[in-house]
C-alpha cells in the first residue's frame, strides 16, 4: 500500500514538473515576443505599414494592453488549449493550424523511431556479436555526418539521378515518400542508438549469465538476442527520449526539403509570413511533445529496468 502510495506521488511530481516546463517555455516564448527590441506589429506588418494599421493589429493581439494582463489572458487561452487567432486565418486558432499538421509530422517521426531503433540495435549486435569492423565503421560514418549534409545530396543520387525514390513534392509519392523521409531521419537517430546499445552489449558480454546461457547450449543468435538484449532495451528507450528534439528538427528539415506538409512546413510559412500566434504555438507544442514523450521515456525504461525505479 506504501509502495502504491509512494508510485503515486512520484507520478504526481512528474506530471506536475512536465506542466512546469511547458508554462516555463510559454511563458518566455510570450516574453520573447513582446520585450525584446523591436514592435511586433510592425515585424508582423512591415516597416511600411501606416500607425493606423499597426495599431489595429495591437488591438487584435491586445499588444495595447498592459503586460501583465496580457501574460494572464496569454496563459488563460493556454489552459483552454488555445494560444490566439492566426493572423493569416483569422477565423482558426493558432494552435488548430498546428495541430492539424502535427499527425503527419508524428506518423515521420514514429516510423523513425521504429526504424533507427532496429538499424541501431542490428549494427551493435554485428559489432559485438560478430566483431564486425564494418559495422563499426558505419556506425562512425552516421553518428559524424549530419542530415543536413547527407540528406539533400542522397535525395539527388535517389530521386533525380537513380529515380528509386520519389521526386520531392511528387503528389503521388504516398507511403513511399513516407517511408523514405523516415528512413533518412532514421540514420541519425540509429546511429545513437547503435552506439548505446553497443556499449550495454559490451558490458553484458562480460556478465555470468552470458557465461551460464552458453553452458546449457544456447546458440549464439539466442544468447545475444534473447539474454543480452533484453539489458540494452532501458538506455535504448532513454537514448531515443533525449534524441526527441533532434528528431523534431530533423523531420521540419526534411520536411521543407521534401516539401511535405507537417509541422515543418507550417512553421517556415508562418515564419515567412510572420504569424506570430502560430510561431508560439509551434514552439509552445514541441515543447509539450518534448516533455510527454521525456516522462513516457523514463516510465517505459523503469517499467523495463528494476534499477531505474
Amino acid at each position: 500500500m506504501k509502495q502504491a502510495a509512494l508510485r503515486v506521488a512520484s507520478l504526481l511530481v512528474r506530471f506536475v514538473s512536465a506542466v512546469a516546463v511547458v508554462l516555463l517555455v510559454a511563458t518566455v516564448v510570450f516574453f520573447a515576443f513582446r520585450l525584446l527590441p523591436g514592435d511586433p506589429a510592425a515585424l508582423v506588418l512591415g516597416e511600411q505599414a501606416s500607425e493606423a494599421d499597426r495599431a489595429l493589429l495591437r488591438a487584435k493581439l491586445h499588444l495595447d494592453e498592459p503586460l501583465l494582463r496580457q501574460y494572464l489572458r496569454f496563459v488563460g487561452s493556454l489552459a483552454h488549449g488555445r494560444v490566439g487567432p492566426s493572423i493569416r486565418r483569422p477565423e482558426v486558432d493558432a494552435a488548430r493550424v498546428v495541430l492539424a499538421a502535427l499527425p503527419s509530422s508524428a506518423v515521420l517521426a514514429a516510423l523513425s523511431v521504429a526504424a533507427g531503433a532496429v538499424f541501431g540495435v542490428g549494427l551493435a549486435l554485428l559489432s559485438v556479436a560478430r566483431r564486425s569492423r564494418l559495422a563499426d565503421r558505419v556506425i562512425a560514418i552516421c553518428a559524424s555526418v549530419p542530415l543536413l549534409a547527407f540528406a539533400p545530396a542522397l535525395t539527388w543520387v535517389l530521386a533525380v539521378r537513380l529515380r528509386v525514390v520519389p521526386l520531392p513534392a511528387d503528389p503521388d509519392a504516398g507511403a513511399r515518400g513516407t517511408l523514405y523521409a523516415a528512413i533518412l531521419l532514421a540514420i541519425p537517430l540509429g546511429a545513437a542508438v547503435a552506439r548505446i546499445a553497443r556499449a550495454s552489449l559490451e558490458a553484458a558480454a562480460r556478465s555470468p549469465f552470458l557465461q551460464v546461457a552458453r553452458a546449457k547450449g544456447s546458440s549464439g543468435a539466442r544468447v545475444w538476442i534473447v539474454h543480452a538484449l533484453p539489458t540494452c532495451i532501458g538506455p535504448i528507450v532513454t537514448v531515443i527520449a533525449a534524441q526527441l528534439g533532434a528528431l523534431l528538427g530533423g523531420a521540419i528539415v526534411l520536411e521543407r526539403l521534401l516539401e511535405r506538409q507537417g509541422l515543418g512546413t507550417v512553421l517556415a510559412e508562418a515564419l515567412s509570413a510572420r504569424d506570430l500566434p502560430v510561431i508560439q504555438a509551434a514552439v509552445i507544442v514541441s515543447a509539450a511533445l518534448f516533455v510527454a514523450v521525456q516522462g513516457a521515456g523514463m516510465a517505459m525504461h523503469a517499467a523495463l529496468d528494476p534499477r531505474a525505479r
